[in-house]
């Protein structure tokens, strides 16, 4: 009984909030390449939830099948001309009414960008609406104690500095300190600070070592030694329009911080501990759901973002992938050979299988080591 009552906790507070937040993610990601399809005449003969085997489904007026499949971790949008769900040509059936490939390449290039686009409307909109409601509360940029031997503590930093700037990157909140210090690991910071109503500029270097995050995860990051003591909270109200404009900068951000994390693993910098996996997203939903609606809804809205960032890079069977093949075209006023682009295919189908095997051994590990 105890098994059967943990495995429905596990299945009700990790897996359904992972599956929730996903589907609505992809689902608005698939709706984008839809629509612009639809408009620009492009017949679209499958539209799906997951992938395998369909669970249920119907026909809308114009034959296009809407379906939920049985492997919900993603989905796809296939057109009358698709070899398969990566969207790969088929090239005899191009010059079928409707067929994708039939249109321009300014046609085809917004029904691949749509998708994307799509997620990162999404992640505004959300992002707005909760922050012209709630507000968007942020811990104030202060430090409450100064670790010893730490980066902080050999800069000179004191209790009750208030950081102002890093690198001239105005900083409004704790969070803004973390977002720039896990990426310049092993890199001297210009930080500018007031103490006690004086301002003075101190230089720390990051160093990495293992802490354990607000869920309980243990990640090597970067970090400079400063502590939250009895944090304190300001809430920041918006009017709608300063709730936009918010909710554009924060996205961004974490655009921003993401292309710099990426960037970091590939000199060395960031540690690739970070890539997780859907077991990890898994969990961080399990969690963050336990939290509320209103954090889910957030969480929700930052993977839209990861999802549609991820999306444009060019490796082949994502849409950056297809977007780069559509580059290549303009610039030699015709399609690559069908043979050089199902190699492509090949390797992007490789590297991310690679890039997800890999998420999940880093899930695994994580776990092991919790």
């Amino acid at each position: 009984m105890g098994f059967l009552s943990a495995t429905g906790g596990t299945l009700i507070g990790t897996i359904l909030p992972f599956l929730v937040v996903l589907t609505v993610v992809v689902f608005v990601h698939e709706l984008g390449h839809f629509w612009v399809a639809r408009r620009t005449g492009v017949a679209v003969s499958v539209f799906s939830i997951g992938f395998g085997p369909e669970l249920l489904g119907w026909n809308d007026r114009k034959g296009t099948r809407w379906k939920l499949s049985a492997i919900p971790l993603g989905g796809y949008v296939r057109f009358i001309d698709d070899a398969d769900a990566a969207s790969r040509p088929d090239g005899e059936r191009s010059q079928v009414d409707g067929a994708f490939q039939s249109k321009g390449l300014a046609a085809r290039a917004a029904v691949v960008a749509a998708g994307p686009a799509a997620n990162f409307l999404f992640a505004i909109a959300v992002l707005a609406a909760l922050f012209y409601a709630f507000g968007k509360p942020m811990i104030a940029p202060v430090a409450g104690s100064v670790e010893p031997d730490s980066p902080a503590a050999a800069a000179g930093f004191a209790p009750g500095d208030r950081i102002l700037s890093i690198d001239g990157n105005p900083i409004e909140s704790f969070a803004d300190i973390q977002r720039i210090v896990m990426l310049r690991n092993g890199v001297s910071l210009a930080i500018d600070v007031d103490r006690a109503g004086s301002r003075l500029t101190l230089h720390a270097t990051p160093r990495a070592r293992e802490i354990v995050d607000g869920f309980g995860e243990k990640q090597i990051v970067p970090v400079l030694g400063l502590r939250q003591t009895n944090p304190t909270v300001e809430l920041r109200s918006f009017g709608p329009f300063g709730a936009l404009r918010e909710a554009v900068h924060e996205t961004w951000s974490i655009v921003d911080s993401t292309l710099s994390s990426v960037a970091g693993m590939f000199s060395g910098r960031t540690s690739t501990a970070q890539i997780s996996g859907p077991i990890g997203i898994a969990r961080v939903s399990g969690q963050v759901a336990a939290l509320g609606l209103i954090p889910l809804v957030n969480l929700a809205a930052i993977l839209s973002i990861s999802i549609g960032l991820i999306n444009l890079f060019p490796i082949p069977m994502l849409d950056g992938g297809h977007l780069a093949f559509y580059a290549i075209e303009a610039l030699r006023g015709r399609p690559l050979p069908e043979r050089a682009q199902e190699i492509g295919y090949g390797i992007g189908f490789a590297i991310v299988l690679g890039l997800m095997a890999f998420g999940v051994l880093n899930d695994i590990a994580k776990i092991a080591s919790g």
